[in-house]
């Protein structure tokens, strides 16, 4: 990895790429796979999604950066495509820049199967020679699509099919994909794990705030489905967070509306109704709150204790009596 990081750097300071012929000594890993880099036009977000017959896929393939670019690196997979496809680009280089120069320092680049983005929507796409079949790729606006070792080679059309045609958030789009994929065959040996990963399309220059979405499942008989449970909790708890947002800014018909929609999202998780009515109460809205304390309490009594335990924590006031009046609406 270090002596491909300097090809990079030479690279990046405009050095020929003859002068920087430098092998990777990474080690190869077979995760043939399909996957989707993605790029949406109108927030500028940035993501890859995948799914493969492969453990902890998404330790591997997707790599992305937020203002920068989305990577997936697949097949018999290089990883350092991730991590120095990013830099290149973050030096900028576009994303046909970036992989040419990376596939040009390789020794076997027929065994890779990369895609990239760049956050102005550029793309840049290789399928090695030497991928297993069935194994292609289709790049269309903002996004690309890859698979090897499919069932059929009509997988990477279906997938990029159903991106054009799906609607909704980066997300729920690239979710399409990895389904069209798995409908139509999919990967011959199976499933195994599947991954996502989304960032912001500008910077905060804080990366953990940057990214929207960053699941993994690592080990799973149906991953796809998987993923997209964790795809709609992860939207209920941005929602919860958008809720808090507006209450702190006095918005309380505005944080109603988003723990409403957090709970419709996942009406299964009592504690994000549970952390709603809390906030909500001390906001004053106790009437609201003490109808959800009402419902917790009778389906997971544990919340009864939690409570009586706030006000040391410095999370109820309880100078008017908050703690008692919560608890007066718990079942005896």
């Amino acid at each position: 990895m270090r002596m491909r990081l300097l090809v990079v750097l030479s690279l990046v300071c405009l050095v020929s790429v003859a002068q920087a012929a430098v092998v990777s000594d990474e080690p190869v890993r077979p995760v043939t796979t399909y996957s989707i880099v993605a790029r949406d036009p109108d927030t500028g977000q940035l993501g890859v999604a995948v799914q493969s017959h492969w453990f902890s896929v998404g330790t591997v393939v997707p790599w992305v950066r937020a203002g920068v670019g989305a990577v997936a690196t697949q097949s018999l997979t290089d990883v350092s495509y991730g991590p120095l496809g990013l830099e290149m680009m973050q030096a900028g280089k576009t994303a046909e820049q970036a992989l040419n120069g990376l596939l040009e320092t390789d020794a076997h680049p027929e065994w890779r199967q990369v895609g990239m983005i760049d956050a102005r929507g550029n793309r840049a796409v290789h399928t090695g020679r030497h991928c297993i079949r069935e194994a292609g790729h289709v790049a269309g606006g903002n996004f690309i699509v890859m698979a090897n070792l499919m069932e059929k080679n009509t997988v990477w059309e279906a997938m990029a099919e159903a991106f054009r045609n799906s609607s909704g958030d980066l997300a729920e789009r690239m979710l399409a994909a990895l389904e069209a994929a798995q409908s139509e065959g999919g990967d011959i040996r199976g499933r195994q794990s599947a991954a996502m990963v989304i960032v912001k399309g500008t910077s905060t220059g804080v990366e953990y705030k940057d990214r929207i979405i960053d699941l993994r499942v690592e080990d799973h008989p149906a991953p796809l489905a998987e993923l997209r449970r964790l795809v709609t909790l992860n939207r209920a708890y941005l929602k919860m967070n958008e809720g808090d947002e507006k209450m702190v800014a006095r918005d309380s018909k505005g944080a109603m509306e988003a723990y409403n929609r957090a709970m419709e999202l996942a009406p299964e998780v009592t504690e994000i109704r549970y952390w709603a009515a809390i906030t909500m109460f001390a906001d004053g809205m106790e009437t609201e709150a003490l109808k959800i304390f009402t419902d917790v309490f009778t389906k997971e009594p544990l919340w009864i204790e939690v409570t009586r335990r706030l006000p040391a924590a410095g999370l109820l006031v309880n100078d008017s009596g908050q703690l008692n009046r919560i608890l007066a609406v718990a079942p005896e």
